[in-house]
């Protein structure tokens, strides 16, 4: 079953994505979202909102509400609440920073209590960021595919900053979710490098709408 664009109707999806601060979790919903990358970090307190709607094999509208934690609450009260519901879940770390892969335990951990009673359990992905840094790796490789051999999780390496395989991340997770299988060309189409625009959205004023409008985003604290 399919939805055709004509139709309007989009598939509705909750993504997610974990990890401790600083590994690039919003850099990552920001190139995905906005096609964007702003190099000024500034933590997320709460929750950051993104909306992006793709189009999967089959004419399939996937309407994809990303839901970036911030890194520190791990222990915080609302973490249990801003997970549960959700079908897909990006653990990120960065591969230039050991610390942030030995804590993929803790947020695993949190994942799973959220959804020990649900029927289904969401599709987790092991996200390693900022491999344009590939020089200054302290993880690696093998250590990140074993911990996904080890949880059942799917393996993905990309970039926030030049958007390597950002969009191809997830485009499969979406996909693996509904059942939907992508085509060589689905994946090499999506690997495409996109130039890393300078964007400081320190600048920008902060939309609380509940209902954002295409690749938005809105900040609940």
């Amino acid at each position: 079953m399919s939805d055709s664009e004509e139709d309007g109707h989009d598939r509705h999806m909750k993504i997610a994505v974990l990890g401790d601060g600083a590994s690039g979790k919003t850099s990552l919903a920001i190139r995905f979202a906005q096609e964007a990358f702003g190099k000024q970090y500034k933590q997320t307190v709460g929750l950051d909102f993104f909306l992006k709607r793709i189009t999967l094999p089959g004419n399939m509208n996937v309407a994809l509400q990303v839901w970036d934690i911030g890194g520190q609450t791990i222990g915080g009260k609302m973490l249990d609440k801003y997970i549960f519901g959700a079908q897909g879940v990006l653990l990120v770390y960065d591969i230039t920073n050991y610390q942030s892969f030995e804590n993929l335990e803790d947020w695993l951990s949190i994942v799973k209590k959220v959804n020990e009673e649900s029927e289904t359990q969401p599709l987790v992905a092991l996200v390693g960021n900022k491999i344009d840094l590939e020089h200054l790796r302290t993880v690696k490789a093998d250590k990140h595919l074993r911990f996904c051999q080890e949880n059942g999780l799917s393996s993905y390496f990309v970039s926030a900053k030049t958007g390597d395989s950002v969009f191809l991340c997830f485009q499969r997770v979406a996909a693996e979710i509904l059942g939907i299988k992508l085509n060589k060309a689905d994946m090499e189409q999506s690997q495409r490098v996109v130039k890393a625009d300078i964007v400081n959205y320190s600048q920008e004023p902060v939309s609380r709408t509940i209902n954002p409008p295409r690749s938005s985003m809105c900040a609940i604290q």
